[in-house]
């Protein structure tokens, strides 16, 4: 149930940014902090949450434009800006801290820059980033030609026909064996239900689960009609990962946003979401991955960070099935071809991994938002101890 129209309602102003497949509505932490408003409520009234169309707020109504990110310079050494992302929900009034988002951070990177919020340093501006959700350090380095923030480009990106600025993100590790995978196993046998499969559990970039393809009868050059009749096994496989991260107990409600999700299968032929014939000789691994409820479009970012970090070490099931083994991996999505790099420190473990994007500001908007809260949400907000403010300072 929508907030009732005929309440108070504040004015918010906001950006609306695409970076690279994700659409994300960026604000001023000032600006969320004046509005004395609990940030969930928040979000999900901007956004139109509760409704699969999310006809009566600004959201997109997918998972890739369904996004928010809140900003401000930062206060830490080695960061220039700080960013909270959050997942906001779509038939489901909710907001999921407890993930991050490349995308979206391409996006930030380009508004910080023509924000002013960092210093422009020739033909290319670096923006050294900090994520609160999980204190993950990145680096978008935004292409600022004749030392001017940027309003446009002709960058490309598979799956968006149309040209941004162009961005070079790096998520910096490292990503070690010890660190980037939890369970200490390049490679495990993971039962969802009735199901098993070969598995690797990897946390780079974002927590992930990432299954064998022929262990679940996949390719994973799936359609995503093919993917959406598989959903439910799928999604009993994120649970289990979420255990074996231990995001959850046994038992528990699974996130809808991670772990990341997805199947991986060696490079075969496929047609991409646009007709395109997409030739085995043209990229290494095959991947399909979930993006809350639905097959995302393309990959996300911290996916393909963790997918480039399994590639990378030998044993995991993305090492078995892809065919490069040098310090770049394109992976192939619905959308297309997604090309990867990766630098490595003398002992082998992964520093940072590196993704070619395209950012481009939409729109700069004042968001009328009602404030009045959710009924069914006001019990459970009584009982939050996690404020506004909060969010805003402590990684999660």
């Amino acid at each position: 149930m929508n907030p009732n129209p005929t309440e108070a309602m504040l004015d918010i102003a906001g950006a609306w940014v695409r970076g690279g497949t994700s659409k994300c509505w960026i604000f001023a932490a000032e600006a969320v902090e004046a509005a004395h408003l609990d940030l969930d409520v928040l979000l999900e009234n901007a956004l139109g949450s509760g409704d699969r169309r999310q006809v009566d707020g600004v959201g997109g109504a997918t998972s890739t434009t369904s996004k928010v990110a809140v900003v401000s310079r930062s206060a830490q050494p080695g960061a220039d800006v700080d960013y909270l992302f959050g997942q906001v929900g779509i038939e489901d009034r909710v907001v999921e801290w407890g993930s991050n988002c490349g995308n979206c951070a391409t996006a930030v990177g380009l508004y910080a820059v023509q924000e002013g919020l960092v210093a422009i340093e020739g033909e290319t501006t670096t923006v050294r980033l900090r994520n609160i959700n999980t204190g993950a350090a990145l680096q978008v380095a935004v292409a600022t030609p004749g030392g001017l923030a940027p309003r446009a480009g002709q960058a490309l990106v598979p799956g968006v026909g149309s040209g941004g600025v162009p961005v070079e993100l790096t998520f910096h590790g490292p990503f070690d064996f010890a660190g980037a995978f939890p369970t200490g196993q390049a490679r495990e046998l993971v039962r969802a239900g009735e199901v098993a499969a070969e598995a690797t559990i990897v946390k780079a970039g974002a927590p992930a689960i990432l299954i064998d393809a022929h262990s679940v009868g996949m390719t994973g050059t799936e359609s995503a009609r093919d993917i959406a009749g598989m959903l439910p096994m799928l999604t009993g496989f994120r649970a289990a990962g979420a255990v074996l991260h231990g995001l959850i107990q046994p038992g528990e409600p699974a996130p809808n946003a991670v772990p990341k999700t997805g199947v991986v299968g060696p490079a075969t032929d496929y047609r991409a979401s646009d007709g395109t014939l997409i030739r085995a000789q043209d990229y290494d691994v095959a991947v399909r991955m979930l993006s809350m409820h639905a097959a995302h479009p393309a990959i996300g970012l911290t996916s393909a960070v963790a997918v480039a970090t399994a590639a990378a070490t030998p044993g995991t099931v993305v090492h078995s099935s892809a065919c490069s083994r040098g310090n770049r991996l394109r992976i192939g999505t619905l959308s297309g071809v997604v090309e990867v790099e990766w630098t490595t420190s003398e002992d082998g473990s992964i520093e940072g991994v590196s993704l070619h994007r395209a950012a481009r500001r939409l729109a700069t908007a004042i968001l009328h938002v009602p404030t009045a809260a959710d009924p069914r949400l006001i019990k459970a907000a009584a009982g939050d101890s996690k404020a506004s403010t909060a969010k805003l300072a402590v990684p999660a």
